[in-house]
């Protein structure tokens, strides 16, 4: 049975070898994350290590999908601090093992994003992907609506620019106080 765990600030060191090792596999795999091939483990490491002062200050929440006993997927919500962006947060990295594809992780990991967002009264939710990917599909099918997007981007895992797709979805309306 697949698990979702928020990840909290003490355990963040513990579980950074869960995070290096699947976000080369997933780079290996084709997953445009923001890392273009070769990702070595150093990289990937040190990008890990950039995330800690705001998993610390929980600007950044982290979780883990969990089959097992090992880690099969992860996704990030970074809330918005500025003041007049309260209401929104923005939903980074959604990794799957490339051997736990197509099996619903990242439906379910997308599920604890949007109920915690929503728990912390982030009524907006929105993301960006490669234009023209499978992930298109997939988050119109969580109810996410297209946006927009820019040509040439950003490099995907092969070095090749391409166009990203930004995504929205409004959970509730909230009014400005």
């Amino acid at each position: 049975m697949t698990q979702i765990v928020e990840i909290r600030a003490e355990d963040f060191d513990r579980r950074r070898s869960d995070l290096v090792s699947l976000l080369v596999d997933s780079v290996a795999h084709g997953a445009s994350v923001g890392f273009v091939l070769p990702l070595t483990n150093d990289e990937a490491e040190r990008w890990v290590e950039s995330l800690r002062a705001s998993i610390v200050s929980r600007q950044r929440l982290l979780w883990f999908a969990e089959h097992d006993g090992g880690v099969c997927g992860s996704v990030q919500l970074e809330l918005c601090t500025k003041a007049n962006g309260i209401n929104r947060a923005e939903v980074q990295k959604l990794l799957v093992a490339s051997t736990s594809r197509r099996l619903g992780i990242g439906r379910m990991l997308m599920q604890a994003v949007e109920t915690r967002a929503a728990g912390l009264e982030r009524g907006l939710v929105y993301l960006d992907t490669e234009a023209g990917s499978s992930a298109e599909p997939f988050y119109q099918s969580l109810g996410y609506t297209r946006a927009g997007g820019i040509p040439e981007y950003a490099c995907g895992p092969d070095g090749t620019w391409r166009a990203n797709a930004i995504y929205y979805k409004s959970l509730f309306l909230r009014s400005p106080t």
